[in-house]
């Protein structure tokens, strides 16, 4: 099945990079799991990163949605949304796979230790295992943002 963003998903990638609205266009096209781009899931102000971090939304005022260069995404099951995390890593395939052929290196927010997924051998849920692995061998709690996707610089 194939699918699209909707208008108001492509309402919320305006002032994003062209290189993320590529890979979030060219993904939709390829994904088992149909998924849109929430409400602030595209370019930021400081005042709307601030706010998210004052209730615990987001966890930095380095937010690359701020410098136009990160994507979240929801997926949706039918009109529900949901945020069950093996739909997540389903919807980071199909970025990986669009950005190894468009050629853009991008990170995902639940493999923070891979710069560029698309050249990642391997699925994205075996990227996330191999994160969450290293995270806890080093001492250290995981931080897992899989909605999310940034351009890797």
């Amino acid at each position: 099945m194939s699918f699209k963003l909707s208008e108001r998903s492509l309402g919320r990638l305006e002032g994003v990079d062209k290189n993320m609205v590529a890979l979030a266009k060219y993904a939709i096209g390829i994904t088992t799991v149909d998924f849109g781009i929430p409400h602030l899931g595209g370019l930021r102000t400081m005042e709307q990163q601030r706010q998210l971090v004052d209730k615990g939304a987001s966890q930095t005022m380095k937010s690359k949605h701020i410098e136009g260069i990160a994507i979240d995404t929801v997926a949706y099951i039918g009109s529900r949304v949901s945020w069950e995390l093996n739909l997540y890593d389903d919807i980071a395939d199909a970025m990986k796979e669009a950005a190894n052929d468009l050629g853009i290196h991008i990170r995902w927010g639940a493999a923070w230790h891979i710069n560029s997924i698309g050249e990642y051998e391997g699925s994205m849920a075996d990227a996330m295992n191999e994160y969450t692995d290293l995270r806890r061998s080093q001492g250290r709690r995981p931080f897992i943002d899989a909605p999310h996707f940034e351009l890797s610089l």
